[in-house]
């Protein structure tokens, strides 16, 4: 079953705060997709603002965007009807159960007491929770605290939901279980992603946007994002030896006694070549986000 896919055009949206402070700097992007879409940048480079006005808890100064064509500004109550937040600061209500966490969410949506809580079972039923659908949630690990914030979301319905830094202060597993529980939801809804772990971002992301002061510097899947950087493989080489002279891309030497290269392809090629017939140990890979993320942070030249 093929499920609609949302849409999403921001044009021009600015946000300056008391004191002068810029916020957002006239971002502009569009899709129209389900899946999973990873905000990611250094604190305060614009992404829980940018959150905040597209789900209309916060007006632009200037600029405007639509969501399945409903205006952010003009049609804020279209627009809430199909959309959920995760707000970073989140917390679920230590003296409710999860059954009743969901059920009165749903409720205070619209639903009736009957419907909320065989939808909040349901949803329970799905992300493995059934047993602790009556512990108080003060009782819960900090994991499945988080998952009860992402059970309520989810249990919705909504087409679009949003989540800012979800997985901030969880351990690696709780975490994991997190990326694949969103991973098995995203088929039929778009989830707006922001965190501070690019590997996250690269784990879960079928678009990824990078912001840095306020500006959208770089935005598509992690392929689009392998073009926009001046070079596109890594190269770790196993030894200290290894004369590097010449080579026409960017050498680091690393503490584990090896040498890193970013090169284009020719000279990847050509570079391989001569590791191979000297019998040293090496890998050659498309280079990650982390990489990405900071060659376009730090504003350096792109391909032509």
């Amino acid at each position: 079953m093929r499920y609609p896919c949302v849409q999403i055009s921001v044009s021009h949206i600015s946000k300056t705060y008391a004191g002068n402070v810029l916020a957002l700097d006239d971002v502009n992007f569009s899709f129209n997709h389900n899946g999973i879409f990873s905000l990611i940048g250094k604190n305060g480079a614009g992404k829980t603002t940018l959150i905040r006005i597209l789900s209309t808890q916060l007006l632009p100064s200037s600029g405007g965007a639509t969501i399945n064509g409903f205006d952010i500004l003009n049609q804020t109550r279209e627009i809430r009807e199909i959309i959920a937040a995760v707000p970073q600061e989140a917390r679920a209500v230590p003296w409710m159960t999860p059954l009743q966490t969901i059920t009165s969410y749903l409720m205070w949506r619209g639903y009736t007491h009957s419907d909320s809580r065989e939808m909040g079972k349901n949803v329970l039923r799905t992300l493995g929770m059934e047993e602790q659908e009556d512990k108080k949630n003060r009782n819960l690990s900090g994991g499945q605290k988080r998952k009860v914030l992402v059970a309520t979301a989810l249990a919705s319905e909504a087409t679009l939901i949003f989540m800012d830094e979800p997985t901030t202060g969880l351990d690696f597993i709780s975490r994991k279980e997190l990326w694949n529980l969103l991973a098995s939801l995203k088929r039929d809804r778009l989830i707006i992603l922001t965190t501070h772990y690019l590997e996250e971002a690269e784990t879960l992301g079928d678009l990824i946007g990078i912001m840095s002061e306020g500006n959208m510097v770089g935005f598509g899947s992690l392929g689009d994002l392998r073009k926009r950087v001046r070079y596109p493989l890594s190269i770790k080489i196993f030894s200290e030896d290894f004369d590097t002279s010449g080579i026409k891309g960017e050498v680091q030497k690393t503490a584990q006694n090896s040498i890193q290269i970013y090169t284009g392809e020719g000279e990847a090629y050509e570079l391989a070549e001569t590791l191979l017939s000297r019998h040293l140990k090496f890998t050659v890979q498309e280079i990650n986000l982390n990489t990405i993320f900071e060659s376009l942070v730090r504003g350096d030249e792109l391909n032509e």
